[in-house]
């Protein structure tokens, strides 16, 4: 019998959950989940090229299109061409998009502060770590080990 899997199934989960959350917000936010984590990262890291974006989230290009052109339609964001290289754009936050980004990072904020508060720090380190964990062997792409078992 194969192994239960520990650590997968829990962050897919509660990842589909803060998506659930945000769609319930009110009043509603009116942006996917993808949608709504592009502007509250462009809120913290301010103005970003595309590829800046996709580093940041791991969407596939065409994905992480999709939501710019959704979000700049509905004028939450522009993408104006980089001086420096002009094969290359920046997206900004307009006005509007600042604001729905500062909602998007309040009901963020708040869902981590009521989890928080039930945790210690060291829980907090503990699940860092295993999140770290995770992204680094997912960006090492590393051939999956058999498991040790224990003597």
């Amino acid at each position: 019998m194969k192994p239960r899997l520990q650590l997968v199934p829990f962050v897919h989960r509660t990842t589909h959950r803060i998506g659930l959350y945000l769609e319930a917000a009110e009043p509603p936010l009116g942006l996917s989940q993808g949608e709504a984590h592009l502007l509250a990262h462009l809120a913290e890291a301010g103005p970003s090229s595309v590829a800046e974006l996709h580093r940041a989230f791991a969407h596939k290009r065409s994905t992480l299109t999709s939501y710019l052109d959704r979000l700049e339609a509905r004028g939450e964001v522009s993408r104006d061409v980089r001086p420096e290289d002009r094969r290359s754009f920046t997206v900004r936050l307009t006005r509007g998009g600042a604001r729905t980004a500062a909602r998007v990072h309040q009901h963020l904020a708040d869902l981590e502060d009521r989890a928080l508060a039930r945790l210690t720090e060291r829980d907090l380190r503990g699940f860092q770590a295993v999140l770290h964990a995770l992204s680094e062997t997912i960006d090492g792409h590393h051939s999956p080990q058999p498991r040790r078992k224990s003597p």
